[in-house]
């Protein structure tokens, strides 16, 4: 058993989603363009979601989507089960008629897998996934970037060398 895309890149959105809500509504294409997730596939996610009374969305000028409900009131188990992702562990679907129409020798392991995966996603809160991100976000080092040392002779010469360089403590200075 393992999560598929859809699970993953619903959550995925939904954190996007929650980081940027207090803003306004959230566009999908934001979202898209952010996560590198398909609009298309996103606007089937966002349906579903709505649907399961996650998400609302907002039409017109300034529309987009925002949290139906509060994200300490969203887990990953809601946000799953909304867009249809199966969590069974069970090569039958729970449904104990794997061999002869029975259960297997090992259906009771893998059904409690399964209980047990579903107890862990369901504690787990949208606004503790959130506050992981925001902690990440803190915690990045510098982003290293080039300039041209000499941007003159750049457009003149092409070959000019990049210089890296770092930005500390609100200074620049070279690598």
């Amino acid at each position: 058993m393992r999560l598929t895309t859809k699970g993953r890149f619903a959550v995925t959105a939904m954190i996007d989603l929650a980081m940027r809500q207090h803003q306004g509504p959230v566009t999908l294409a934001g979202i898209s363009q952010r996560q590198k997730i398909s609009l298309s596939y996103l606007e089937q996610l966002f349906g579903k979601l709505r649907r399961h009374e996650l998400v609302e969305s907002t039409r017109g000028p300034g529309g987009g989507y925002s949290l139906a409900r509060s994200m300490k009131e969203i887990t990953v188990a809601d946000i799953i089960f909304a867009v249809d992702e199966p969590l069974d562990a069970t090569q039958c679907g729970g449904k104990e008629n794997c061999v002869d129409d029975g259960p297997c020798m090992t259906h009771e392991l893998w059904s409690n897998l399964t209980n047990r995966m579903i107890e862990f996603l369901s504690s787990v809160r949208l606004s503790e996934l959130v506050e992981q991100q925001k902690g990440k976000e803190h915690r990045v080092r510098p982003r290293e970037i080039s300039v041209l040392k000499e941007h003159r002779a750049a457009l003149e010469f092409p070959t000019s060398t990049l210089q890296p360089i770092r930005f500390d403590n609100g200074r620049l200075t070279t690598i």
